[in-house]
């Protein structure tokens, strides 16, 4: 009899772990295909997001995320590009920080920065189905504005 217990067990066991991983966010094949055919190196974080950091100029590094998930608003279907720039001590911006980065928007050609917690993050906004070189070019906004702004807010780190 305690033989059959143990396997019995030890199926129970296992099943937590498959309801997670069946409950895991999935990544988009979509932004897969792009990000290789692009030549980029990423990872695939617990969000199911497209994690790639990028080196830059003077030794400077920037994260970015392409997300995987798909928002919708009417006809149209978006999916958001992230790159941290700033990051607070506390949950509030300062109001000189907030201003700085609502006139940077305004300068911005594509993407806006947004408040994630105690983070300013740029995002880009695109189809879904856009193109590889769409992508590209909204990874690119992403990163140089936010590694931009990390820079003048926050002179000499390199932290995100």
């Amino acid at each position: 009899m305690p033989r059959l217990l143990l396997p019995a067990l030890l199926s129970l066991a296992v099943l937590p772990v498959s309801a997670q991983e069946a409950d895991r966010p999935k990544p988009d094949p979509l932004v897969e295909r792009h990000l290789k055919q692009l030549d980029y190196t990423y990872e695939v974080d617990e969000d199911g997001d497209y994690k790639l950091v990028f080196e830059l100029d003077g030794g400077r590094s920037q994260l970015v995320y392409v997300r995987s998930p798909v928002e919708e608003f009417g006809a149209h279907r978006v999916r958001e590009i992230w790159s941290p720039g700033y990051r607070s001590d506390t949950e509030q911006f300062s109001a000189k920080v907030a201003n700085r980065l609502l006139e940077a928007t305004q300068d911005n050609k594509l993407g806006a920065w947004a408040k994630q917690g105690h983070f300013a993050v740029f995002v880009v906004k695109l189809p879904s189905d856009a193109s590889a070189q769409a992508l590209e070019d909204a990874i690119d906004a992403a990163v140089r504005s936010a590694d931009e702004m990390e820079n003048e807010l926050t002179p000499g780190k390199d932290d995100l």
